[in-house]
């Protein structure tokens, strides 16, 4: 992948980057790997907000993607390296020798026509191969990890992400994560050798509030812009502070520097707590 600049004929363009597409081998997705993806502008059953900020965007579909790679010791053929509207990494179209076809995320320089394979035994260390993390050597890049045997990949998914195989003791292989934390995870969690793809996805200026709107993601108004019985910032003649011991938020409840995960019995498998600050 590669960005790309444009010409500065309107304000909105002049500071906006756009993705050139040059991984891209195929732009209409497999017709029966793709469904309807359900558009709830931000609101739960009942009706009410309960995610500020969304509503509106282009129409996309979901593409289906094979997360938990249990079609184990058949190698498949890659067929594809496609877009997806729903996430920043790239997928790749998999063709197995039955016919069936499957989509996965794909890694940093996965090609046409490579051969990968999911295994719970030892594999090749080979980009897009799947195997449990007990057969991953410490230092191999990693990434699309499962966070319980079976379940399918929730961690480092993302664009770009990648996690460490730190080694393994006992039960339980440590694992440092793209935040910087440091978590232990059964031995038996499947993951995919080598980098998400599309590292460059967080590198893109969007330079207008336009194409923002197109993501569906609504505007975004500060507190202290509001009046006093909208937000707790609200008020005060021209550009004022906040005039708070502490920022806070919308509902009264302190907005920096609260922690907001609960107590869990999955406490105990965190070595050491993330380091890197979550984008806004």
């Amino acid at each position: 992948m590669g960005i790309k600049k444009v010409q500065p004929n309107t304000p909105g363009r002049r500071h906006a980057t756009f993705d050139d597409f040059s991984d891209i081998t195929r732009t209409s997705p497999e017709k029966r790997l793709v469904t309807n993806k359900k558009r709830t502008g931000g609101r739960n059953s009942q009706g009410k907000t309960t995610i500020r900020h969304r509503g509106g965007g282009a129409k996309r579909n979901i593409r289906l993607i094979d997360f938990k790679r249990d079609k184990f010791d058949i190698p498949a053929k890659v067929v594809s390296i496609e877009y997806d509207p729903n996430r920043g990494a790239r997928i790749a179209l998999l063709n197995y020798p039955d016919g069936e076809k499957r989509y996965i995320i794909a890694p940093v320089n996965l090609k046409v026509n490579d051969e990968v394979i999911s295994s719970k035994k030892p594999v090749e260390i080979k980009i897009g191969n799947a195997t449990v993390v007990e057969n991953i050597p410490a230092g191999v890049a990693i990434f699309n990890l499962e966070l319980e045997p079976g379940k399918g990949a929730i961690l480092a998914r993302g664009a770009g992400n990648i996690a460490y195989n730190m080694g393994v003791e006992g039960k339980y292989a440590q694992i440092k994560l793209p935040s910087g934390e440091i978590r232990r995870i059964r031995k038996e969690c499947l993951c995919t050798i080598g980098q998400s793809s599309n590292p460059d996805k967080k590198n893109i200026s969007l330079g207008s509030a336009g194409r923002r709107r197109h993501l569906g993601r609504r505007p975004t108004v500060r507190g202290t812009a509001m009046n006093p019985n909208d937000h707790p910032h609200g008020g005060g003649e021209g550009k004022q502070p906040i005039g708070l011991k502490y920022p806070k938020t919308k509902w009264g409840k302190n907005a920096y520097g609260v922690k907001t995960r609960r107590k869990k019995a999955s406490d105990k498998l965190i070595v050491k707590r993330r380091t890197k600050k979550r984008r806004k």
